[in-house]
């Protein structure tokens, strides 16, 4: 019984990949579906799960072959507004799965992730700013496609392994 009840536990531990979702239609490309006009609308949850910041995006993506740039037009529910530039590129997969890498501006190093099916983890470093002072804090956003027009996000925002924020993000293209 102790056996089973350490392999139930660690079964329970078995991270998720997008290779879970590799056969989930619509296959989500970035390419694609982050290519011209798009609006988001986000919320943003403390550690205890209340929600305190909601924002507006509004954004273009342009590509060429493999190589993208994605323009974000943040606007608070406070009025702050926000721009962020995503430089993005496909790159060769080991096993022929989707992957990626980006950088902006607030971001420390290279962004990078893959997609497989209808979802795409991405994973980066951000400088966020919280009153006088600039935190690191490592994003691990999960992407998935509804839809041609419909795609939700949810990110986990953890700071020395302990989660500090989690964001929903629904985003629409027309």
């Amino acid at each position: 019984m102790a056996a089973l009840a350490c392999i139930a536990l660690l079964g329970g531990c078995a991270s998720v990949t997008p290779m879970d979702y590799r056969g989930e239609k619509p296959s989500l490309k970035l390419e694609q579906y982050f290519n011209g006009p798009l609006t988001a609308d986000g919320i943003v949850f403390n550690r205890a799960g209340k929600v305190v910041k909601r924002f507006h995006v509004d954004m273009v993506g342009v590509w060429h072959g493999d190589e993208g740039t994605l323009t974000e037009n943040f606007t608070y529910s406070n009025g702050a507004k926000q721009v962020r530039v995503w430089t993005l590129r496909r790159v060769p997969g080991e096993h022929g799965e989707r992957r990626y890498q980006g950088s902006a501006g607030d971001v420390v190093g290279t962004a990078s992730g893959y997609a497989e099916g209808n979802a795409f983890n991405w994973r980066y470093t951000l400088l966020l700013p919280v009153g006088g002072a600039t935190y690191q804090v490592q994003m691990d956003d999960w992407m998935y496609q509804m839809d041609q027009h419909v795609l939700l996000n949810r990110t986990v925002m953890t700071k020395f392994g302990f989660e500090v924020a989690s964001i929903f993000i629904a985003f629409h293209k027309p």
